[in-house]
């Protein structure tokens, strides 16, 4: 089995930042894509960005510039800077692990920005 423990979400002002991390443990065998994903009240699943094992990486378009996503892959452990904070990045934030045939998630995180 396969564990994500989430921190760092919070209540920050519009303008302001938060980090995410996200602690993958377990029975990992390599080193897997990494992504964090974001879900607001009513709305759809969003995958807000993405990291491979080769640190191939890719944003959704409505974060580009203000979110930056990296990862230490001997703890398997992957960060989300979260720059420029804005009111419609409020959401719970998922970490996702992707593996040989299934995907592992974390619990979730809240993220609220004030305006």
């Amino acid at each position: 089995q396969v564990q994500l423990v989430e921190s760092g979400g919070g209540l920050v002002q519009a303008g302001g930042s938060l980090r995410l991390s996200c602690a993958a443990s377990g029975s990992i065998r390599g080193i897997n894509t990494m992504a964090w994903y974001r879900r607001a009240p009513g709305k759809q699943r969003e995958l807000v960005a993405r990291i491979t094992g080769g640190g191939s990486i890719n944003y959704a378009d409505s974060v580009k510039g203000r979110f930056t996503i990296s990862r230490e892959n001997a703890k398997n452990t992957v960060y989300l800077q979260m720059n420029s904070l804005k009111p419609e990045d409020t959401a719970v934030y998922y970490c996702n692990l992707d593996g040989r045939l299934i995907n592992y998630w974390g619990q979730g995180t809240q993220v609220t920005v004030s305006s």
